[in-house]
């Protein structure tokens, strides 16, 4: 069999990777929408190969960057069935929903912004469209968490916990060819240890080729503080010190949760006085519904809290702002606040506005609790851009613009050594580094092979016998 890895090689978004077997058969791993390119509608409506040759796909989780350009590949013939765990599936919904209406939104800005020329010259179409989304969401079939399920014969699947995100899935395949098994195992995103709300990762029991992410490859999370340490920081400094807003950019789905999980143990553990709350995000509100729905999922911590102390996701001062007009409104709002609201890279939502109204406000700070890609609205911000393009505006930063790590839901390099020894157990052959820019890469690798581990940065379209 051979493996091509067709998306986040070299780079972090887009993870799409192939496994074709000696029969022929193809296997999609991840069909996920690339950030990395100006002109990515373009880049994620072509795919580098038949759509109608591939025979499965299998997603080991939700986010955008991994499930976004399912639809795509529907829209474009495939036909065939999606695999994963239920939680996945949910919260891939309303992903997918949520990334049409982000597409609309800026082919109507784009043709509003450019009236006196031509309408196509600058239009740019969805990439794709509801119906789209409704037809992907059918092909999906769940699959528990350790249950082994055949694909077909002498293929067999099982989905490991790796802690990413609610129902996110390392995908270990068991395939026998010419009378030989082999072990192939997709990482995923993996997650880390002590994480808010999520189980850690389970790690692997040994394999022979491992495809591993390397998100942060060579770099370790901050361990001078706790999460709810940095949050007390900003709160105060932000809001309590002076009048100010703490604006909180989060992914609605996974760090939105962890977020107002830590919060509500500040506020119950009386460490800051009350404080108003904003959860800006539509979409936020439906994946805590999720989170809720899959609730066994969740860790120990957070279910002796619920036991405790009820829900996780509710606490006195908080608010879910559910319409556009509340929103808006939070603009007039003038007593020290916190805003959380979507999307953590700045590339579309409710966080443009309030960016907008905020960027040049000198008592403002904006807290960044997640990773941001190469030509983010959000890594311009953090690599220091003294003005960004709001809303069609040129817009000068006075804000202040902090992050901090802690929030990462990835494993950083020291878990990522660790997962990679666990899947040493056994014969490995080969492991092959994806998702993760070259320097993080590198240093990975060269990590792994001082454990006398084969390893391979895996090259976009360059087919590897397994």
């Amino acid at each position: 069999m051979k493996f091509i890895s067709w998306g986040a090689a070299e780079q972090v978004t887009g993870s799409m990777h192939m496994l074709e077997l000696q029969d022929g058969y193809k296997i999609l791993i991840d069909c996920g929408l690339d950030y990395e390119n100006k002109k990515n509608n373009q880049l994620n409506d072509y795919f580098p190969f038949d759509v109608e040759d591939i025979d499965l796909i299998l997603l080991t989780h939700a986010h955008i960057d991994h499930s976004g350009n399912l639809p795509t590949i529907v829209k474009h013939g495939y036909s065939g069935q999606i695999l994963s765990t239920a939680a996945t599936k949910d919260l891939s919904e309303l992903l997918l929903s949520d990334s049409v209406n982000i597409f609309v939104e800026k082919a109507k800005k784009k043709k509003h912004h450019h009236k006196r020329k031509s309408f196509n010259e600058f239009h740019e179409r969805p990439l794709y469209l509801h119906k789209h989304v409704m037809e992907t969401l059918d092909r999906f079939v769940t699959i528990p968490f350790e249950q082994t399920f055949e694909i077909k014969k002498d293929v067999h699947l099982k989905f490991i916990p790796t802690g990413h995100l609610l129902g996110a899935a390392a995908i270990e395949l068991k395939i026998v060819e010419d009378g030989i098994e082999k072990t192939i195992v997709f990482s995923g995103d993996i997650g880390r240890k002590n994480y808010p709300i999520l189980s850690d990762p389970k790690y692997l029991e040994g394999c022979n080729y491992l495809i591993c992410e390397s998100t942060y490859g060579g770099r370790l999370h901050t361990t001078d503080k706790t999460i709810e340490e940095v949050l007390i920081e900003n709160i105060e400094a932000t809001c309590i010190k002076q009048p100010g807003r703490l604006i909180i950019p989060a992914f609605s789905i996974g760090r939105t949760q962890a977020l107002v999980y830590s919060l509500h143990k500040i506020f119950k553990d009386k460490k800051l006085p009350k404080i108003d709350v904003f959860v800006d995000s539509p979409m936020g509100m439906a994946g805590t519904e999720v989170y809720r729905k899959h609730h066994a999922l969740l860790n120990e911590e957070a279910q002796t809290f619920f036991q405790k102390f009820g829900d996780e996701f509710e606490f006195d001062g908080l608010k879910y702002v559910e319409t556009l007009k509340e929103s808006k409104q939070i603009s007039n709002f003038f007593e020290p606040c916190i805003i959380i609201s979507s999307a953590g890279m700045l590339e579309g939502g409710r966080i443009q506005d309030h960016l907008y109204h905020n960027i040049q406000n000198y008592y403002a700070n904006i807290l960044f609790i997640g990773y941001c890609a190469k030509g983010t609205l959000g890594r311009r911000l953090l690599d220091g851009a003294p003005i960004v393009k709001i809303n069609g505006r040129d817009l000068s930063v006075f804000a202040g613009i902090k992050q901090t790590d802690l929030f990462s839901a990835h494993a950083d390099h020291e878990g990522l050594i660790n997962y990679i020894k666990s899947a040493k157990r056994e014969n490995l052959k080969k492991v092959f580094l994806v998702h993760g820019e070259k320097e993080s890469m590198e240093a990975l690798k060269a990590n792994v092979e001082l454990m006398g581990i084969n390893t391979e940065i895996a090259k976009k379209g360059e087919p590897y016998l397994l």
